[in-house]
């Protein structure tokens, strides 16, 4: 299948491993021009390299995104040079070890930011110019534990209010050529994931894990998630606006 999305600009915030690397790679060998963000600076510059560097319009930045302002200092600086994004992938995300239902309003605000606010922020600025040339895709990297009510609570809640964005401001921007969508991964394991160490340090918690929630009895590579996401990035995908996409192995 011909995706169509070669010489569009793309944009994965949160990509210096797993999921993020690969869909920003999916995207490179597809024709996307691919920018990437994440705090890691080797992995950054290696994953640029990869995808065939800036000679071939790909491009990283290394930035932590949680400080205040950051996101939308990196948003104007891409505006300011005349770049408009045309894809928006949002892979960050994650529980900050925070699972105490009773949490500070720090801890919260923290789960908070990195899961919804930092998506935002940028969605703000970026979005406008995709909705004047009639044209964009925002994939926001969600998950299973939104629906599942298990695990972190500010993780699952916050990740719930990600959802709910999601299909309104799809809703809002339908006419606008411009589709906004989310997918909510089950358990995926690759190399350093939290699944992967859990595996290393207590086997059987992952065959008991594997045998009683998931229907399908394995884990996901990133592989699976990343060519759904690219596919929401296509053409063919443009009556995909607000929908929240399940890829989780049948989990319960």
């Amino acid at each position: 299948m011909e995706f169509k999305i070669a010489g569009k600009s793309a944009l994965v915030i949160g990509a210096s491993r797993g999921l993020g690397r690969k869909i920003a790679l999916t995207l490179a060998e597809e024709g996307a021009k691919v920018g990437v963000i994440a705090r890691s600076k080797p992995e950054i510059e290696q994953l640029v390299e990869v995808m065939g560097g800036e000679s071939q319009g790909h491009w990283g930045i290394i930035q932590d995104l949680m400080p205040t302002n950051v996101p939308t200092q990196i948003a104007q600086d891409i505006i300011s040079r005349n770049f408009p994004i045309d894809i928006i992938i949002h892979n960050l995300g994650g529980t900050l070890a925070i699972r105490d239902p009773f949490c500070s309003i720090e801890e919260w605000q923290a789960v908070w930011r990195l899961n919804f606010e930092i998506a935002a922020e940028f969605n703000r600025l970026l979005i406008p110019p995709m909705q004047e040339q009639q044209w964009g895709r925002v994939i926001h990297i969600s998950s299973i534990a939104a629906n599942l009510s298990r695990g972190s609570l500010p993780y699952c809640t916050v990740k719930a209010a990600l959802n709910a964005y999601t299909k309104n401001l799809g809703a809002t921007l339908a006419a606008d050529g411009v589709t906004i969508t989310a997918i909510m991964p089950g358990a995926i394991r690759h190399k350093g994931s939290h699944w992967d160490k859990v595996a290393q340090d207590n086997p059987q918690r992952v065959a008991d894990f594997l045998e009683q929630r998931l229907a399908i009895k394995r884990f996901a590579s990133v592989d699976e998630i990343s060519d759904f996401v690219v596919f929401l990035c296509s053409q063919q995908a443009s009556f995909f606006t607000g929908a929240i996409i399940p890829i989780d192995g049948g989990s319960w």
